[in-house]
């Protein structure tokens, strides 16, 4: 594969693997274990002197296949793949740390990624600190001696505050702690954070690399070398590898994803300017706006605004109920970056777990919606939000 080849190619031809028999389509290689051919290149391989595959937990030639292709995409040496988002998200950060480290994280994070820093972290002696992440000086002021890790989202679930990635990375490495981003609001597409100073970058590849609401995965993208030193043997040893069906699925979304993220993202702008001038609307926030809230970062550090919406109802929670429920093209889910366009409710779903005034000071009330764009005629949306908002109260 050539270094020039612009994405949309690379996400077509990146990391192909062919058996002798030719296959046009990438093979899936549904194997638990691999032959060798004597006892001594058993030996050699074990010992990581000879090329090739011991057991399909420590990797296979499928998930292989969609690790490099997706390095091709990032700008990565290496990754790995895993089972779902989370998967990725505790394997990078908990293979790094050890009890007595300490971890800033922003505070806006998706439900499930804030209990790992905030809940399960500290059972094995890791502290946390939650910061308002707009704020570089919130991240300066909560290094210490014994931090190790940044992590964040940008945008983030679901509020999409887009946080200074260069600027942060920047700080932690002053501080000699690593940068870990979660970057599937942007996508790879949109947003490079290894190339704005990053260390780590992981994704739900079950949102829009499958993008089919199809299957889980997730991958973990850095360095050779980090993913040698600090990744590998807790990923060998702790069991949360990418099934091969999955990783073959997940080449085909990779195929179409360019296509796919660029209406989603076209619809997505069009959707948010129309949901502006909606009296029932109290606030739209996306990140392709001259009115959002870091609009100057994301000009910054974006190549283009997100798939994502986030709006708030005038009447709250009964209001946002209320459009769900009338809609007729988008369906309520708690996924994102399908196909088909999706509804979300935080307040009562994705952050339901967080207390009241912690996901105020996110900015989740109970009029609260995130919006995913599919890739439906982006008039036919326009349509059903109109028809849907002219049922609520004015």
């Amino acid at each position: 594969m050539k270094k020039s080849w612009r994405p949309q190619t690379k996400l077509v031809h990146g990391g192909s693997l062919r058996s002798q028999y030719g296959e046009m389509s990438e093979g899936i290689f549904l194997t638990q274990g691999f032959l060798y051919e004597n006892s001594a290149a058993a030996e050699a391989r074990f010992k990581g002197e000879e090329e090739g595959f011991i057991y399909a937990r420590y990797g296979s030639p499928t998930n292989a296949m969609f690790e490099q292709r997706m390095c091709a995409l990032e700008g990565a040496e290496d990754a790995r793949a895993t089972a779902s988002g989370m998967a990725a998200v505790s394997a990078a950060i908990l293979c790094q740390l050890k009890a007595g480290d300490h971890i800033v994280a922003a505070r806006a994070l998706f439900g499930s990624c804030r209990w790992v820093v905030e809940t399960l972290a500290p059972k094995y002696g890791i502290e946390c600190t939650l910061v308002d992440g707009r704020d570089l000086a919130n991240w300066e002021a909560a290094i210490r001696p014994n931090t190790k890790l940044f992590f964040l989202e940008s945008p983030t679930n679901p509020t999409l505050e887009v946080v200074d990635i260069a600027g942060v990375a920047a700080l932690a490495k002053q501080a000699g702690a690593r940068t870990v981003v979660d970057n599937v609001f942007a996508t790879a597409l949109y947003q490079k954070p290894l190339e704005l100073g990053a260390d780590i970058v992981v994704y739900s590849a079950t949102k829009h690399i499958d993008g089919q609401g199809r299957v889980l995965g997730g991958i973990v993208l850095s360095s050779k070398e980090w993913i040698e030193e600090e990744l590998q043997d807790y990923f060998r040893h702790t069991g949360p590898a990418l099934s091969p069906f999955n990783a073959w699925l997940l080449l085909k979304g990779l195929e179409t994803f360019p296509l796919r993220v660029r209406q989603q993202t076209e619809s997505a702008g069009r959707i948010a300017d129309f949901l502006a001038d909606q009296k029932q609307v109290a606030r739209v926030i996306y990140p392709g706006r001259d009115d959002h809230p870091q609009a100057d970062i994301v000009k910054k550090q974006m190549a283009a605004g997100s798939t994502l919406i986030a709006f708030e109802l005038k009447g709250g929670k009964e209001a946002a109920f209320a459009l769900q429920d009338k809609l007729d093209i988008v369906s309520i889910s708690n996924n994102l970056g399908d196909a088909k366009s999706l509804i979300t409710h935080p307040a009562t779903t994705t952050h339901k777990n967080l207390a009241e005034e912690a996901r105020l000071e996110l900015g989740i009330t109970g009029g609260t919606i995130r919006f995913s764009a599919g890739i439906e005629d982006t008039d036919d949306l326009i349509e059903d939000f109109a028809q849907a908002l002219a049922k609520l109260p004015a």
